[in-house]
């Protein structure tokens, strides 16, 4: 603020004029000091300006309520929640999500700075605080077909605007500690700006490590292990423990937290899907997971709060005090906080899981169509050229996958799915140029009978991705995501069975998140109806594509191993061992 503008606010925390709100009688969570103390928090505006006695304009009485800093999720992908940005907002925000950190990493993919400044334009005049990393891998790598390409250059009139707080995951490793010229150039234009360089490193441990913290990152959200996070703790980055849809990761990292490492330790979602976000919550839903598993309650809920305020520099955000923005969450049982009532910038938003009727999300603007695809132009066809060929293997839960060595079936001298082995055929098709490239593999772990699965989500450069166990009910599948503008497919006996439009870059829905939901749920069944007992076989699905988490994985240019970064062949030498 201007030195006129803070006077006011001086005056009503010297208590020399009324507070517009006086919250009475609750018990605040103090993350300065981990204790728990009981209170009145005094409101002027949209600001804390003190605890305490003082003469108010309106109080509103919670007795009984715990009052603690509205909670932040420190990397996010909104678009994988498959809602444009105020129907996400409306989501997250009764379930006491009041700031998030948004990576529009897939967007950009898809758009490049459009999609970066459609984001930027749907966060204004929302009710909530929509802050963002700006994508520093566009593409992601050079082994797959992005929408756009984002140099230095490009991310340069973005650095330096105040919603924009740091330099999103830096996915592009061997770049980084090899000293890549356009790599370097983004993390010292980020680091000029004063903002944080994310990380990236699933796995990456010694020198290399070492390396690429000298490059510049900060942090890092894809630790697995407890050990894996403790080295990267004591060699300086701070850790956002990670609990999506497709990775879940806090279980394993729980076991480090403590009174020392907290400050250094955020929560994220990154990646969770309708059905979790309804189900289970956001940011709450890990607080209430690590209070669970024997995390201190206020500790939790730091990790939640001032933890990712700190890192990112959001100074008014991330605690009850004078000075912070009156975001705070209401709920009765500290042991496991269900979130009651959400104010946020000092207004009473949401209460009871829903939002205010009163409480307005303005409405985003829905881009034109981005599926380009020629469909003469695919062919899923595969010609076997040796006996053996390599198979991704799909992980429950996780984003990473395996790989084997397999036998082919085969037809007419054609590589076919084989269901009675779980060998199904995995194509990802380009969809950006209409190039009609395509990549071809097979995949196991889906566990399907008949049919096919498809999307327009496949991370990171968002090709069409579809695995099935026939070529007709792959190009059903195919066929139905070019008629709506991209989104998620099932097909069954050539036709399509179910489908969710994602009209916003393929990537989100315009809908309210329980109409997206339902759409998701006829999905899921009719995938299970088919065999598939995946918990959501399609963010599984949609990680298959993502050439920067090991091991094999498929693009529109083909197989990747990722621990090689890079391309290998579907048929392998017949020497090759672990055949099955």
């Amino acid at each position: 603020m201007m030195t006129d503008d803070l006077r006011p606010y001086l005056e009503a925390a010297r208590g020399d004029r009324p507070v517009d709100l006086l919250i009475a009688g609750v018990r605040i969570v103090d993350v300065f000091s981990g204790a728990v103390i009981s209170g009145d928090i005094a409101v002027f505006r949209e600001t804390i300006v003190g605890i305490g006695e003082y003469t108010h304009k309106k109080r509103l009485d919670l007795h009984g309520y715990y009052a603690a800093p509205g909670f932040i999720d420190a990397h996010v992908h909104i678009e994988s929640a498959m809602l444009d940005v105020p129907a996400f907002v409306r989501a997250v925000l009764p379930r006491g999500t009041t700031s998030v950190v948004a990576d529009p990493h897939e967007i950009a993919n898809v758009m490049g700075a459009d999609g970066l400044r459609h984001m930027l334009q749907s966060a204004v005049q929302q009710p909530m605080d929509l802050y963002f990393s700006l994508p520093s891998c566009v593409p992601a790598t050079d082994m797959e077909t992005a929408g756009a390409r984002l140099s230095a250059e490009d991310l340069h009139p973005f650095i330096r605007m105040d919603r924009i707080v740091a330099l999103a995951e830096m996915m592009n490793y061997p770049g980084a500690v090899q000293g890549e010229k356009g790599v370097l150039q983004k993390i010292a234009a980020a680091r000029a700006a004063g903002k944080p360089v994310d990380g990236h490193a699933p796995g990456v441990g010694g020198k290399p490590l070492s390396a690429y913290i000298l490059a510049g990152m900060s942090s890092d959200h894809e630790c697995t292990s407890a050990a894996e996070a403790l080295e990267k703790l004591r060699a300086g980055m701070f850790i956002m423990v990670r609990e999506g849809t497709g990775a879940r990761n806090l279980a394993a990292l729980v076991p480090l937290v403590d009174a020392h490492t907290a400050a250094r330790m955020m929560w994220c979602t990154d990646d969770r899907h309708p059905q979790d976000l309804m189900d289970d919550g956001h940011i709450d839903a890990l607080v209430r997971q690590a209070i669970a598993a024997g995390v201190d309650p206020v500790t939790a809920i730091r990790m939640a709060t001032l933890s990712p305020a700190g890192y990112f520099g959001l100074r008014r955000k991330g605690a009850i005090g004078p000075g912070r923005s009156a975001d705070i969450v209401f709920f009765r049982d500290l042991s496991k906080p269900v979130i009651e009532k959400v104010m946020a910038r000092g207004k009473l938003v949401a209460e009871n899981g829903r939002m205010r009727p009163a409480v307005a999300t303005p409405a985003a603007v829905c881009p034109p169509s981005s599926i380009h695809v020629r469909r003469a132009a695919v062919d899923l066809t595969v010609a076997a050229v040796s006996g053996r060929m390599r198979v991704i293997e799909a992980v429950e839960g996780q984003v990473r996958t395996g790989q084997c060595v397999c036998r082919p079936a085969l037809r007419d001298g054609k590589a076919v799915a084989d269901p009675g082995r779980d060998l199904l055929k995995l194509a990802v098709i380009e969809r950006h140029c209409a190039s009609g490239r395509t990549g071809i593999g097979f995949v196991k772990g889906f566990k399907l009978k008949k049919g096919a699965l498809a999307a327009s989500v496949a991370h990171d450069s968002h090709n069409i991705i579809i695995l099935g166990t026939t070529d007709e009910d792959m190009y059903a599948a195919l066929d139905e995501l070019i008629r709506v503008g991209g989104g998620l497919a099932v097909a069954r006996d050539g036709k399509p069975a179910a489908v969710l439009p994602l009209p916003v870059a393929g990537l989100m829905s315009t809908d309210p998140l329980p109409a997206v939901r339902r759409r998701l749920d006829r999905l899921t069944a009719a995938a299970r109806g088919m065999g598939c007992m995946l918990h959501d076989p399609f963010m599984t699905l949609s990680f298959l594509a993502l050439p920067v988490i090991p091991r094999l994985k498929l693009s529109d240019r083909g197989l990747i191993d990722v621990q090689r970064f890079a391309f290998v062949p579907l048929f392998v030498d017949e020497k090759v061992q672990d055949v099955v």
